[in-house]
């Protein structure tokens, strides 16, 4: 395959069915140091990669940026170079009281609040997760015991809408357990193109009025945060490498 006008890749400089796709740029050189023999591809815009092993299957990490538009780009161009298997390994604001700082969630599906999604396909259109794959996380969540939730989350398109406090009281109360900005966009692409897809949110914000006095602290809350991204780099991995130990890809 041509490389890829926007991620700048093609398919002899990674031969990865799967892939790790945190927003944030940043967070792509952190998760090298789970991977054996990391190597950068390289950034531009948004999108920085790297490659590198986890277990002997080779994973590609791209950032996607904030958003669903250039969410959706990284996906129909990693497509191209013949990723098969998608996870976002992102962050969100909780929506229910229950869950903590550093908690992660596994959505199992998205409410399509974001443009991306839409443009794409009818608003009735549903942003689902892959089944096995969501469920091969839960079961890693369980060994590993990680603090996870599955359920359902809500992509948007803005954190300074003149309504946000009225929309996460309104999602909070029909059950939704977060807020991020890609999931849905991500479902929503890799299913009309045939991908397997899952997301992976770990909790930055704590719903209001949820934080106890004890983790009031700044500095204790960028560490709960901390483990909570480390916690979902580390289930993301062993999900793969579970789902390829099946012959799945």
């Amino acid at each position: 395959m041509s490389l890829q006008p926007h991620i700048r890749l093609d398919s002899p400089m990674t031969g990865a069915r799967y892939a790790l796709l945190p927003g944030d740029p940043q967070r792509v050189d952190r998760v090298a140091r789970f991977l054996d023999d990391p190597e950068p591809l390289g950034q531009n815009r948004e999108f920085r990669a790297l490659r590198g092993w986890y277990q002997g299957t080779e994973i590609l990490v791209l950032s996607t940026g904030i958003g669903g538009p250039s969410t959706a780009i990284a996906v129909e161009e990693l497509r191209q170079i013949g990723v098969k298997t998608l996870i976002r390994i992102g962050s969100c604001g909780a929506l229910q009281d229950n869950l903590a700082l550093g908690d992660v969630i596994i959505a199992n599906g998205a409410v399509t609040d974001d443009g991306t999604s839409r443009t794409y396909a009818p608003a009735g259109y549903p942003a689902c997760a892959d089944p096995q794959l969501t469920w091969t996380l839960m079961q890693q969540a369980a060994q590993m015991r990680i603090p996870a939730t599955c359920g359902l989350v809500r992509s948007h398109d803005s954190f300074y809408t003149d309504r946000e406090a009225a929309l996460d009281a309104e999602w909070s109360a029909r059950g939704i357990l977060g807020a991020d900005m890609e999931s849905a966009p991500l479902m929503v692409v890799g299913a009309l193109r045939g991908l397997r897809t899952a997301s992976l949110l770990n909790v930055v914000v704590a719903h209001n009025g949820c934080l106890d006095s004890s983790i009031n602290d700044y500095v204790q809350q960028e560490t709960l945060c901390q483990k909570g991204e480390e916690r979902q780099i580390a289930l993301a991995l062993r999900a793969i490498h579970s789902d390829s130990q099946q012959g799945v890809q």
